[in-house]
């Protein structure tokens, strides 16, 4: 899939439909990809995700009308979507630092132009990866389900929670695991646990959870977590996806944390992707 060109399209729709209230899977769906693949890949691809890139181009837009024209506050809040001018004015206020009767009077607003994605090439950073076949397996874990647009916070508080837990504890919990739920949603289920080989049984609190056999993309990730996880999964759509041979499968994949020091600058962990060659 050539990544850049899909969020591309999916910013397309969305400018296309500022004044309407679609939804996330609207978006997904004209560019073919589940919500939770659509909500990550353009988070990761712009730094905002798709709800608040249509809240800023709306308040945008609703302040270049008060400014530029004659029109009422209320039409123009149910124009871009609010139902009370109460919360319309609060979300301005909050946008562009003034209400909008102070833009009606001549206040300055604030304007963010229409995003479009592109593969630039700076740095020259080396990625570590390596392609290895896995058997199907079964993964022990502790599992809850998330949010996307909220998970890049939850999931560390999650980890703390597991291993303030004595009884998780005695599990060991080097694998964080993404199960994308088959659903019309931006939930999903992230489990923290082992493989299922290294336990007897399934203590409480515990499930299985069972990964197919596949091919696997396997990337090095240095420095403390969980922020070298969260900028390894960065690179991979800004760098990798757009570029490699391989494309990624929209099931599962696996955070690997190595022994050592999370804390440490030179701490090695892993993301682990099922990839199959591009035709």
């Amino acid at each position: 899939m050539d990544w850049i060109k899909t969020i591309n399209h999916a910013i397309a729709y969305m400018e296309d439909h500022l004044n309407e209230q679609i939804t996330l899977k609207d978006i997904a769906g004209n560019v073919n990809l589940s919500v939770f693949h659509f909500h990550r890949a353009f988070s990761l691809l712009t730094g905002m995700s798709p709800g608040e890139y249509l809240r800023k181009r709306r308040l945008s837009q609703a302040g270049a009308e008060l400014a530029n024209g004659n029109v009422k506050v209320i039409d123009v809040a149910l124009k871009y979507g609010y139902e009370t001018p109460e919360s319309f004015t609060k979300a301005f206020t909050r946008f562009h630092g003034v209400s909008p009767m102070q833009v009606k009077k001549g206040s300055p607003i604030r304007f963010m132009s229409r995003y479009t994605v592109r593969i630039t090439i700076e740095g020259g950073q080396i990625m570590e990866y390596k392609i290895e076949k896995w058997e199907a397996m079964d993964l022990l874990v502790h599992a809850k389900d998330f949010h996307a647009e909220t998970s890049e916070k939850q999931i560390p508080l999650f980890w703390d929670e597991y291993y303030a837990n004595e009884e998780y504890r005695k599990i060991p919990g080097y694998l964080g695991v993404c199960a994308q739920q088959k659903t019309d949603s931006d939930v999903f289920r992230y489990g923290i646990g082992c493989n299922a080989l290294d336990v007897e049984g399934i203590p409480e609190g515990f499930e299985i959870i069972h990964i197919p056999e596949y091919t696997w993309a396997i990337f090095k990730c240095v420095g403390p977590s969980p922020e070298a996880i969260q900028n390894m999964w960065e690179r991979i759509y800004k760098e990798w996806l757009p570029t490699a041979e391989y494309k990624m499968i929209p099931d599962y994949d696996i955070e690997n944390y190595l022994p050592g020091d999370p804390s440490a600058q030179n701490y090695v962990s892993e993301i682990c992707i099922p990839v199959r060659k591009s035709k």
